[in-house]
């Protein structure tokens, strides 16, 4: 018995043996077969390079400046190997001068472990010209790797600085959702450079390579090329934003200047900042001095800048007047320069009255009154759904990213909002662009193309990705009624520029024929026991309306949209006619305006 266990016991050892070299040779074969080709075939992907940003006319915008990085072999930040790594750093900084030691130092310390085998980036940048002297010496050193690293340069610095964006080095959470950012190490941080940011970085590539037991190249198997240098084609003319810039030279606003079709020639806000000091890094002075002026440089203010639109809005609201059965094209009002209304009397701006005012007349020379009572024939309710189906209150989806969305008000905004009932005076207030009406520059452009052509455009930078070209894209918005009624406002913005008692006419010098509709909005209340009002230059600076002037031209075959914004500019006519009309010879002198 005992016999036949031993024996038992033996043959069971032998068949487990068996089994256990049957899986190891056949069964896992595949496996160990894997883990073998992993230690001696190693991947490496290849960072693609962004793609470059031209005008219209093929002149760059954003390029691509040649430079390379600097990496350190790993682990020589370990106790046995801390000399070997002062005399690299010490050699790189005679070498290199105008390095950073006490940053590189920093940046490998924070990187270099025992589990990493890849060599640290010390230095993210260095220029051509400043590598090449000392290229071939650094490139002998086995603990120095020189790789080819282009960095982001705007050649125009701060012109179109709110469009363009910038590229800076890419945070945690960016590299997190985007995987690829933790080989190119940079990512579009606003505007253009932000919203094409997937188009402009393109694709990785990869080598597969074989290594030795140290890690040594051997040879190349296979090659994937990156997918890069995606161009983008915009429909700017930095020439003509150039010239804009020069004109807006300490003022606070922003300037759009685009065609009917929605296609933005200039778009800046203002002021504006060198693009170029944050792809580094900017110091903590700098951004100390542009994040607390009371001017906000960093706020794009085409589409983040919310302003109440004053009397510009009621070339919109006089279509919705006349096209409306409550109005209609020839209802006639007589402005005596003030309306009463429970506890508030509402006046308009003309201290002795308009008389007797028809819709030209009321926009030719911006009547109050004639809004104010037509507000109260048609209610908040048509007002504001007219103003949404225009454009007004709602994204115009132009190619930059976050846009704002801006505020028409209406019984159901002020419920949500602030879970409080509607007044008529805010219908009154409403009527003029006033009270919680809120809109940004690129509503106003895309709203003025409508008046000028019928039809709502969606702004857009962007004229060509690679070869592929940017269709317009329109909505139709207009019923029959309102088309039929479109010349009358057409006529009236034609002769708030041109004709006697226009509020823009003694402004307007241009040799376009344009027309337009001028806006004052008020920042701060007038108290009702004020019965002379304070002239616009004789108050605080800050506490002046915000000037608008939008427009269109040449008025009888409408080509591009103009809108001038100045914060803080007072009457929209006088701070802003002289602008805009040599914006319009500015256009015609570069071809764009053919007459």
């Amino acid at each position: 018995m005992k016999i036949k266990f031993i024996l038992f016991a033996f043959i069971a050892m032998w068949l487990a043996l068996i089994v256990r070299v049957f899986l190891l040779s056949v069964e896992s074969n595949d496996y160990y077969k894997r883990l073998s080709y992993n230690n001696t075939i190693k991947i490496e992907q290849i960072a693609p390079v962004r793609g470059e940003i031209v005008d219209i006319n093929n002149r760059p915008i954003a390029i691509n400046e040649l430079g390379f990085k600097i990496q350190l072999a790993p682990h020589l930040g370990l106790k046995k190997n801390l000399q070997i790594f002062e005399e690299e750093i010490n050699n790189l900084i005679k070498l290199l001068p105008n390095l950073d030691k006490e940053k590189m130092i920093k940046d490998y310390k924070k990187v270099d472990s025992y589990y990493n085998h890849n060599f640290i980036d010390i230095v993210h940048f260095v220029s051509y010209e400043e590598i090449m002297p000392v290229y071939s010496i650094l490139n002998l050193r086995e603990n120095i790797n020189i790789i080819s690293s282009p960095k982001r340069y705007y050649p125009y610095k701060e012109i179109a600085s709110h469009s363009i964006g910038y590229v800076s080095r890419a945070n945690k959470s960016e590299i997190e959702e985007e995987k690829l950012l933790e080989l190119i190490g940079y990512t579009g941080k606003t505007g253009i450079e932000k919203y094409y940011n997937t188009y402009m970085q393109g694709l990785a590539g990869k080598r597969e390579i074989k290594v030795n037991a140290n890690n040594q190249e051997v040879e190349e198997i296979s090659i994937e090329q990156a997918v890069e240098d995606r161009k983008l084609t915009l429909n700017i003319d930095i020439e003509l934003q150039k010239y804009i810039s020069s004109l807006f030279e300490n003022k606070s606003g922003a300037v759009i200047v685009m065609g009917i079709d929605g296609a933005i020639l200039s778009a800046s806000s203002f002021p504006e900042y060198d693009l170029n000091t944050f792809v580094s890094g900017i110091s903590s002075q700098t951004w100390e001095k542009l994040s607390t002026s009371p001017d906000k440089p960093f706020t794009n203010k085409l589409i983040h800048g919310l302003y109440p639109p004053g009397s510009t809005i009621k070339t919109g609201l006089g279509l919705i007047y006349i096209s409306s059965p409550e109005i209609g094209p020839n209802w006639n009002t007589y402005c005596t320069a003030s309306l009463p209304l429970g506890q508030r009397v509402f006046r308009c701006w003309k201290k002795d009255g308009h008389g007797s005012v028809e819709i030209k007349k009321a926009i030719r020379e911006s009547c109050d009154d004639f809004f104010y009572k037509g507000s109260l024939k048609l209610g908040i309710q048509k007002m504001s759904d007219g103003l949404i189906r225009y454009g007004l209150g709602r994204k115009t989806e132009v190619d930059l990213p976050n846009e704002f969305v801006g505020t028409v008000p209406s019984r159901e905004w002020k419920k949500k909002k602030f879970n409080q009932p509607w007044y008529i005076g805010e219908t009154v207030n409403t009527s003029i662009g006033q009270g919680d009406f809120l809109t940004t520059p690129m509503q106003m452009a895309r709203f003025t193309a409508l008046t000028a052509t019928g039809k709502l455009p969606h702004p857009h930078f962007a004229n060509m990705l690679g070869l592929q070209i940017v269709k317009p894209r329109f909505e139709e918005v207009l019923d029959e009624n309102e088309l039929k009624n479109l010349p009358i406002i057409q006529k009236a913005m034609y002769e708030v520029c041109n004709a006697p008692g226009g509020t823009a006419v003694n402004y307007v010098k241009s040799k376009v024929k344009i027309a337009g509709k001028t806006g004052t909005a008020q920042v701060v209340g007038i108290l009702q026991n004020i019965k002379s009002r304070e002239l616009e230059h004789e108050m605080d600076y800050y506490s002046r309306s915000h000037a608008w002037f939008t427009t269109y031209g040449p008025y009888e075959n409408p080509q591009y949209v103009v809108v001038a914004m100045i914060e803080h500019g007072g009457h929209g006519g006088a701070a802003t006619g002289k602008i805009v009309s040599e914006i319009y010879d500015k256009l015609l002198e570069l071809g764009y305006i053919k007459q």
